[in-house]
């Protein structure tokens, strides 16, 4: 397909997929000023944060845990699974439920069994169910508007989960770095954008080099949630086959897989995010990883983050991989927004419980 057809665009992308990629930057910035605004609760001596979530609204805390990681003193877990682990007990743990639609069953569980463990306990939802147990409960409740998938939240289950960790004094005032960020993610949107042809266009180009191809992104530290961001943007927008995989970790395991099965080999594309403040010995072995598939003929590329500060780094990283996943579903005709096979398979754990 021609990446420069905007019509066909329009033809395709039917629920305007687009235009929540193009609103990211602005959404960062209305995440973190409502965190501002929003009632905090007291919150005692906590030691322990646990983030639970699926899907979208996980891979928010996700990205703040990689990124706070050198900041904070106090460890912080996303939880990705039904109840919570043995540890998150008592008032010195802060457990946050993030639930786009509220319906999420395995954050409503955690939900649950933090209340039946007396931890210190936030929920963050457009609504639904977990809004209404909140409100019963007395559990403090941030909520947010927003009418599109929770995919495209992105801004929102992040931004406020650092605002939230701000006002705790649990790591000093980011507000100058988002600030940055959002910045840095306007600036590289002017050379995104659909009227950007593909001949200038960096994420079109990432987009055409993946058509056919099985794709495999790699992150480290503040990049690493990044690559799973890619990853899930191109199985959902995309309706791609891809994974992610994490560096150094991947230098003990993955870089032996690069012989069978032969006739695969050739169809993958491995793509490394780099950036300036990623730990140095990960760069190295970037270089040091690429050359290796290389060698064995997979297909490799390297992206480096824009911007100056770590945060600019993560969030303009994360917005090329939203341009290129949407450009990939046009290239493969598919409307970015409808994930039949995941509401379907709802469907069908739904039933088991009627």
């Amino acid at each position: 397909m021609n990446l420069d057809d905007l019509d066909r665009f329009r033809e395709i992308d039917r629920e305007d997929m687009l235009s929540k990629i193009e609103g990211l930057p602005d959404q960062l910035q209305a995440a973190w000023d409502l965190g501002q605004r929003l009632p905090l609760p007291e919150v005692d001596q906590v030691r322990q944060i646990v983030i639970a979530g699926m899907g979208g609204s996980a891979i928010g805390g996700d990205l703040l845990a990689a990124y706070i990681a050198p900041l904070i003193s106090v460890p912080v877990i996303v939880w990705r699974n039904y109840d919570l682990p043995a540890f998150a007990s008592g008032p010195e743990t802060l457990v946050i439920a993030s639930s786009h639609s509220g319906n999420t069953e395995e954050t409503l569980s955690a939900f649950q069994c933090g209340r039946e463990r007396d931890v210190q306990l936030m929920a963050m939802t457009t609504g639904g169910e977990l809004a209404s147990q909140a409100e019963i409960h007395g559990v403090p409740l941030w909520g947010f508007n927003h009418g599109g998938p929770p995919r495209a939240a992105v801004g929102y289950s992040f931004g406020l989960l650092l605002a939230i960790v701000a006002r705790l004094n649990l790591i000093s005032d980011p507000a100058e770095e988002v600030m940055n960020a959002v910045e840095a993610m306007r600036r590289q949107q002017k050379k995104l954008s659909v009227e950007v042809p593909v001949t200038e266009n960096t994420a079109k180009r990432i987009a055409g080099q993946l058509i056919g191809r099985w794709s495999t992104i790699v992150g480290s530290g503040l990049l690493a949630p990044v690559a799973r961001r890619w990853r899930t943007q191109l199985s959902e927008l995309a309706k791609a086959a891809a994974h992610f995989e994490e560096l150094p970790e991947a230098d003990h395991n993955m870089v032996a897989g690069v012989f069978q099965p032969e006739a695969f080999l050739p169809s993958s594309m491995v793509i490394f995010l780099r950036g300036t403040h990623v730990h140095p010995r990960n760069l190295l072995r970037v270089e040091a990883t690429c050359d290796v598939l290389m060698l064995e003929g997979l297909g490799t590329m390297v992206v480096e983050a824009g911007g100056e500060t770590r945060l600019a780094q993560q969030w303009t990283s994360l917005h090329l991989g939203d341009y290129s996943a949407f450009y990939l579903a046009m290239a493969y005709g598919v409307d970015p927004t409808p994930v039949a096979v995941i509401e379907g398979l709802k469907g069908m754990l739904a039933q088991t419980n009627s």
